[in-house]
């Protein structure tokens, strides 16, 4: 019996959701049954009566969150109804379905229940927004997947068949070493720098040494720097510990699958929480190469899919490889694309007036500090180490125009329309010409007086597009024409006179 062979009365989710939403509903309360426990001794009553009311009121939500729950499929949509005083229903056509999430924590595990998100390109960020089906059976959820993604029952015999389903990458454990250079890991490690830093001169009470005695036998008085680079190595290493746990524990078991039958994309991960998405191939419209600048220190990158209605919010669905060596990437974009030129071909890049662009902003903004920071020292008798600012700033506002320069580039082949721009996160963008809908010209004042535009290639549904920044006006219209012809050069027509 087919996933969606039932009749159109709304059905409830899996008993066994029972012992569920408690659990979670209790969580969220944690912090207001603890204050209730504090308050109670406080007042020096034994609190009981309303510590159980505290542990209640959760428990009855949690019920009826189940009870006031409930979904259907019928008439080609989907629905999912939820909420007793404020009834609050979500529809929508099988037809936008996009992409089919599966995940399960640990307590879903062991009672054998999956969540099923569905991802239908809306642009919502709130939680009662979302398609979700939590939870179901974890066989049932599968067979609802395969059916969403308009696979029949024959179609799922034969991609179950090993020559119909090609295993494209498999987690290697070593693409941990990655996990503390990605954005995660390099902003937890600077906010372990600035505590280090913050609770050393708290504790110095602004000397210039820090008395360790009580870390050292002997008592040995040393300078603050000391006690600051030992701090700052003790917290890095616990981040860089922490980042490569979480790392595992959200992406072990990573699994990139392409079924042929079907034509779908299935990703697996997660070691405590399991996670299975499912992707159309038809709207998967292309992929972008991420290099943040941590990661591409150490020659890292990961990929995410450009997917035809898929909201940006849903960051989990739109993953195809996670932190990995950017070959292995690379290599994956390749393949997902069916063409190596997207990846490989050399960009064209967008001339001088575009250089100086960046340029200009960066150093501009490394003046403003020099300046900031030289005048500290001479009106306010600041530290004369801010003086360092006065020629670092600049300094480093040049390399990082230069790499924003070189980063910028664009690029037509196989069918691909290709961008390349950032530094801090230096971005490749691959999208099929054919599902471009349509192209925005966006231009500042100062991008028009360089004569400079930022073309931007729009997707159906969802707030997808590709942004191929600060090109030549000239150059960004060639480039629309050609990879939509007549699109664009209807309107760069001379108008016809006439009488």
């Amino acid at each position: 019996m087919s996933a969606l062979d039932h009749d159109e009365s709304w059905q409830r989710l899996d008993p066994r959701m029972l012992l569920v939403h408690p659990i979670r509903e209790v969580g969220r309360f944690l912090p207001v049954l603890v204050g209730i426990f504090i308050a109670g001794n406080a007042a020096g009553g034994d609190g009981t009566p309303w510590e159980l009311l505290g542990v209640l009121v959760p428990v009855a939500l949690g019920l009826l969150r189940y009870l006031t729950t409930s979904f259907r499929i019928a008439a080609g949509r989907i629905e999912l109804r939820r909420g007793l005083l404020n009834r609050h229903v979500l529809s929508t056509p099988l037809d936008r379905v996009r992409t089919v999430d599966l995940t399960a924590s640990l307590v879903q595990r062991v009672l054998g229940l999956t969540t099923v998100r569905i991802g239908t390109g809306t642009a919502s960020t709130d939680d009662d927004d979302r398609l979700d089906l939590d939870g179901l059976p974890t066989d049932r959820a599968r067979a609802l997947r395969e059916e969403l993604l308009h696979a029949t029952p024959e179609a799922r015999e034969e991609a179950a068949a090993p020559e119909n389903a090609r295993v494209l990458l498999r987690f290697d454990p070593m693409w941990a070493r990655f996990a503390p250079f990605t954005a995660a890991g390099l902003l937890l490690g600077l906010g372990v720098l600035g505590a280090a830093f913050q609770l050393l001169v708290t504790l110095g009470g602004g000397t210039d040494e820090l008395q360790t005695g009580s870390l050292l036998d002997d008592g040995v008085s040393l300078g603050w720097w000391i006690g600051l680079l030992a701090l700052s190595l003790a917290g890095l290493a616990t981040v860089a510990a922490l980042a490569v746990v979480g790392y595992l524990v959200g992406n072990w078991g990573f699994t990139l699958i392409h079924t042929r039958t079907d034509n779908s994309w299935h990703l697996r991960r997660g070691l405590l929480t399991t996670r299975e998405t499912s992707l159309d191939a038809d709207r998967l419209s292309g992929v972008a190469l991420s290099e943040p600048i941590g990661l591409r220190a150490v020659g890292g990158a990961h990929l995410s899919a450009i997917v035809t209605g898929l909201d940006r919010q849903q960051q989990g669905s739109s993953t195809l490889v996670p932190s990995a060596p950017v070959g292995v990437v690379a290599g994956a974009a390749r393949d997902v694309l069916g063409a190596p030129g997207p990846v490989d071909t050399g960009l064209t890049g967008h001339g001088p007036r575009a250089r100086l662009r960046r340029y200009t902003r960066a150093l501009a903004g490394a003046c403003v500090v020099a300046a900031a920071a030289l005048l500290l020292v001479v009106r306010a008798e600041a530290p004369a180490s801010l003086l360092v600012l006065v020629v670092l700033a600049p300094l480093l506002g040049a390399v990082l125009a230069e790499d924003r320069a070189r980063s910028l580039g664009h690029a037509l082949v196989d069918g691909y329309v290709v961008a390349r721009s950032g530094s801090l996160e230096r971005r490749r963008e691959m999208l099929a010409a054919e599902d471009v809908i349509g192209w925005n010209y966006r231009a500042t004042f100062f991008q028009r007086r360089a004569g400079l535009t930022s073309l931007v290639a729009t997707t159906a549904g969802g707030r997808q597009s590709v942004t191929v920044l600060d090109v030549p006006e000239g150059a960004g219209v060639r480039l629309a024409d050609a990879a939509v012809p007549g699109l664009v050069s209807q309107f760069l027509e001379e108008p016809t006179l006439v009488g």
